[in-house]
């Protein structure tokens, strides 16, 4: 099976701390041909921890790594190279997921597991959006609410880039 080409969707997961989801959404992000996963620091991938869930993926899932010291400037480079920056958040005042039309150029930035994402960080971002949940659960876990919006942005933009 030849590999399709990635689609120019980046996923930020720097503030992310855990490692197994970290490790599920290299699995995610390699399976959705994402063009590139940025985590807080590349040894991650040496953890026993998040090598069980990432069943191998950063073999083949193009990585890198940005600090929280790092990120506020990275965020702007991206955007200044004609990124789209969305912060993928449960704030109910964000746009709904099921209605945001993903640009091609897009950086998906994922929270922290129980804080989200700072208030500085959100200040740099384009937009926001939101999955809708019917629960009594106040959010999903980051790599479920990942994986959930890179299917819409695949499912907006086509099984190839």
């Amino acid at each position: 099976m030849t590999a399709k080409p990635p689609h120019d969707l980046i996923v930020c997961a720097s503030l992310v701390e855990n490692l197994m989801n970290l490790g599920g959404l290299c699995r995610t992000c390699e399976v959705f041909g994402v063009a590139q996963l940025v985590v807080s620091d590349l040894a991650v991938i040496e953890d026993w921890a998040f090598r069980k869930l990432s069943a191998s993926a950063h073999r083949w899932q193009a990585m890198a790594a940005c600090s929280f010291d790092q990120l506020p400037t990275w965020l702007v480079a991206h955007k200044q190279a004609g990124y789209e920056v969305l912060a993928l958040t449960v704030e109910s005042s964000g746009q709904l997921l099921t209605e945001h039309l993903f640009l091609q150029k897009t950086v998906l930035l994922l929270g922290r597991e129980l804080t989200g994402i700072p208030s500085e960080l959100m200040a740099l971002c384009d937009r926001t959006v939101a999955i809708p949940q019917y629960g009594h659960i106040e959010s999903l876990n980051v790599h479920t609410a990942a994986a959930i919006a890179l299917y819409e942005y695949i499912r907006q933009h086509g099984v190839s880039a």
